[in-house]
């Protein structure tokens, strides 16, 4: 048995996954095999970018 090697996303990729999600056009399943991401994954991503977008305008 190998090992999986963990992958590394860019912000930019993840910035992109995360607007998606804000969009709601697709749902997170759609998203994620879309991306070949994890559902889980997308809802981080997303918190993380509504939870900082308040910073944007500080």
């Amino acid at each position: 048995m190998t090992k999986k090697s963990r992958r590394t996303h860019s912000p930019a990729f993840k910035a992109k996954v995360a607007l998606a999600a804000v969009k709601g056009d697709k749902t997170l399943a759609e998203l994620a095999q879309l991306f070949d991401v994890h559902p889980n994954q997308i809802t981080l991503w997303k918190n993380q970018l509504l939870e900082g977008a308040a910073g944007v305008f500080g």
